[in-house]
């Protein structure tokens, strides 16, 4: 096996271990464990992926020396999976906790839970069409759906602040990938200022 292979191989295995620690625990749960005790790391988890997913091109351009965040790079798209993947384990056990369609209907007007909605459809879209195949039969509108990621990484802000009650906790997380997005605003917008296109 390549070496480039079983790196690939091994960032999967990386991103998998906390969902098979979840659900390990979730199928072998005490009787004082419920699916709800599992929406806050799945989303979590979810989050910090979608997170660290869109801070990879700015990195990229502040660090375009490092060779780790240039693998990264190159493997984002797994990275982006991966966070569609806890976002869909989050789905689950949000429906298991709520136990039933009319339960789950009542609520979903509530903001603090349609934005959860809204960012799923939004990363949706991006993991339906991850694949080569979808890139080469898309060409150019295959990376204006990937951009739908940052609106979804928006609405996970929302969602998170609103669920929890406070945009503190929130926007801690989210601080990092706030703060290379404004310097990558600033390097753009400033005259003279060469870019290194990544995206």
């Amino acid at each position: 096996m390549k070496r480039s292979n079983a790196l690939k191989y091994l960032l999967w295995m990386v991103l998998a271990v906390p969902a098979v620690l979840l659900i390990a625990q979730y199928l072998g749960r005490a009787e004082n464990v419920f699916p709800g005790d599992f929406l806050h790391p799945t989303g979590e988890w979810s989050a910090r992926l979608i997170i660290l997913a869109l801070m990879l091109t700015p990195l990229a351009q502040l660090l375009p020396a490092s060779r780790l965040v240039r693998w990264l790079l190159r493997h984002r798209r797994a990275i982006g999976l991966a966070a569609f993947g806890y976002a869909f384990l989050h789905l689950i056990f949000y429906i298991l906790d709520m136990e039933t369609v009319p339960a789950v209907l009542a609520e979903l007007g509530a903001p603090a839970i349609w934005t959860g909605w809204v960012a799923f459809l939004c990363m949706l879209v991006p993991a339906l069409v991850s694949s080569d195949g979808a890139m080469r039969v898309l060409k150019g509108a295959w990376k204006r759906l990937q951009r739908l990621v940052y609106p979804a990484a928006i609405l996970t802000l929302v969602h998170w602040a609103l669920v929890h009650d406070g945009f503190t906790a929130a926007l801690a997380s989210f601080a990092p990938l706030i703060a290379l997005q404004l310097i990558r605003l600033f390097r753009f917008l400033k005259p003279n200022t060469p870019q290194r296109r990544t995206t």
